[in-house]
């Protein structure tokens, strides 16, 4: 089972953008995922209150240790000289290691065969609570209102609730879905919640301080959203 996920975020230089996703594509991802305990690898294009908001790449494992033996620093201090030039390229880049904390299978998560790889949009939001108090009241709201709601939502394959091993933000959550038009037509009315101080979401929301890029969507472009 694939309890561990390695989450990076960066964005690239449109002259670099071409050869940086062939490289990382036809000889990154399959290199990673030729080590013991990889079990597979995704890479988003983001978007960010509507706007392109660079890459994410997830890699799966099965648990948190694959991906701390080796550890990313000690990846880095191996890395050929190839391959550090190709990292350059990146802009504004981090990242995490989560463990996962819980899941839900969504409507659609037979869609998901027998790989394990992410469905072709993602939701992520990576962040930290005000206070235990404040987390108290989050993990609630996912545990009594918002994953039973995930569960139950068309074109929804799946939703994981994360915390952070490796990384300067302690939550994440990770929702799955078939299709942009599908999330939009059945969850972007519950992401409203958010402002509307009289229900859990809205009440909880304020106290959280979202990464940078949190929460984006993401469009899966490795393995191509129809493979």
């Amino acid at each position: 089972m694939d309890r561990g996920l390695w989450a990076i975020w960066y964005d690239l230089p449109d002259e670099h953008r071409a050869g940086y996703l062939e490289w990382f594509h036809e000889t990154h991802i399959p290199e990673k995922l030729a080590r013991p305990g990889y079990l597979w690898a995704a890479h988003y294009a983001l978007a960010h209150d509507g706007a392109h908001s660079g890459y994410l790449a997830f890699f799966g494992g099965e648990t948190t240790h694959t991906f701390l033996k080796p550890s990313p620093r000690q990846l880095l201090a191996r890395q050929s000289e190839h391959t550090k030039r190709f990292m350059g390229m990146r802009r504004q880049s981090t990242a995490c290691i989560f463990n996962e904390e819980v899941r839900v299978e969504g409507p659609d998560a037979g869609l998901r065969g027998t790989a394990m790889t992410t469905a072709p949009v993602v939701q992520f939001g990576n962040y930290n609570a005000a206070s235990a108090e404040v987390e108290d009241d989050l993990g609630a709201w996912y545990a009594q209102e918002r994953l039973p709601l995930l569960a139950a939502l068309p074109g929804c394959v799946g939703a994981r609730k994360l915390l952070a091993t490796v990384g300067d933000f302690k939550h994440a959550i990770l929702h799955e879905f078939t299709s942009l038009e599908l999330r939009e037509r059945h969850f972007a009315s519950h992401e409203a919640d958010a402002r509307d101080p009289s229900t859990w979401m809205g009440r909880v929301r304020p106290h959280l301080k979202h990464a940078p890029r949190s929460p984006a969507v993401g469009l899966r472009i490795w393995p191509a959203a129809n493979a």
